[in-house]
């Protein structure tokens, strides 16, 4: 058997079980996502939330994904029947392909590339074009302006994002997210992490995660009061269910790069407890817990307040910042907390 594995055949097979693996554990962690989106909602708004289906209400995101998927397709007679469907798919796909860098302990990544940030950055990039194409084939006016829209603001946050992310590469001298998780490792736990160096970017992040992935309170895309629900109005049953899918597995995907650049990935926040899988999870599920906290008790930005933080601060913040990390690791000023490489991490 061992030698089958050592074979193309068996190689394949390896690959395509480690796929699916990742496939599974975002495919069912979506479906407690929504549920918890919506518990935590609810409470905040001192009611139950989803209760009847399923034990405690667990099985209601279940029976939604049902309903999207059993419900008829209805496309719109003056729409551009290809694009519109290949919009919730695209958006979907590039959400789901971007979990192949991500390291869930030391060790279990797909895909153990050097450019890993890179990658991710790529992709998510690319996940625009599918609420593009959705906005242009609906041949509606709320459609379209809600994705012109959502371009803008998600172009306008990648940017910061990446600058921010910058700071990070430089602190680690690589954009692996292994070595990046590697070089937070340290005797004092929680207190060698990324979070206390770069302390001001976790916020930066974080707000600009929300507006990257049409969170409130920067959901603008998707404005009912305004557009109608914006981009994705036209859609309905499975389709929309793609494109709701491809929203919240983006959103668990910043959670991931949130846990991996800040808060030591796999790592255990107290020395002396093993490293692990359940650490990486438990951050994940928090820091998620915290976007549905920000949902429930924000209320929404105008568009032009929008764009003027984008640009206007979080831009020129940082870009100052990574010169400041630049200079930081280059000197190795504050006991080479910005430059990891040469601190044995």
């Amino acid at each position: 058997m061992a030698e089958f594995f050592n074979t193309p055949g068996g190689i394949a097979i390896l690959i395509l079980a480690q796929v699916l693996a990742v496939v599974a554990f975002v495919m069912i962690s979506l479906l407690f996502l929504v549920y918890g989106d919506r518990k935590i909602w609810a409470a905040v708004q001192m009611r139950r939330g989803p209760n009847v289906v399923g034990v405690y209400g667990l099985l209601q995101s279940v029976a939604d994904a049902l309903k999207y998927v059993v419900k008829e397709v209805v496309i719109p007679a003056g729409a551009d029947r290809t694009v519109f469907i290949l919009a919730p798919l695209t958006s979907f796909v590039l959400a789901m392909i971007a979990w192949a860098v991500i390291p869930f302990n030391d060790g279990w990544v797909l895909s153990d590339i050097n450019v890993a940030i890179l990658y991710v950055f790529a992709v998510s990039s690319l996940e625009v074009y599918g609420v593009i194409m959705g906005g242009w084939a609906s041949n509606s006016k709320y459609p379209f302006l809600g994705s012109l829209r959502s371009a803008a603001q998600m172009i306008s946050y990648e940017v910061s994002i990446g600058l921010i992310i910058i700071g990070i590469i430089i602190s680690t001298g690589s954009m692996n997210f292994g070595d990046i998780v590697r070089a937070q490792d340290g005797d004092l736990g929680l207190l060698n992490w990324y979070w206390i160096p770069h302390f001001p970017m976790v916020f930066l992040f974080f707000i600009s995660a929300l507006a990257e992935t049409n969170r409130p309170p920067f959901d603008l895309p998707e404005a009912e009061s305004e557009l109608v629900a914006g981009y994705q109005v036209e859609y309905s049953a499975t389709p929309f269910l793609l494109f709701m899918a491809g929203e919240y597995i983006a959103i668990f995907l910043m959670c991931a790069l949130t846990t991996l650049l800040f808060f030591g990935g796999w790592l255990s926040p107290i020395p002396g407890l093993p490293d692990g899988v359940l650490w990486m999870v438990g951050k994940m599920a928090f820091f998620f817990f915290l976007f549905a906290m920000v949902k429930a008790i924000t209320p929404r930005y105008r568009y032009d307040q929008l764009m003027r933080l984008g640009w206007k601060v979080f831009l020129p913040f940082s870009l100052a910042w990574v010169v400041f990390v630049s200079f930081a690791a280059k000197f190795d000023w504050f006991w080479g907390l910005f430059a990891r490489w040469t601190v044995g991490g």
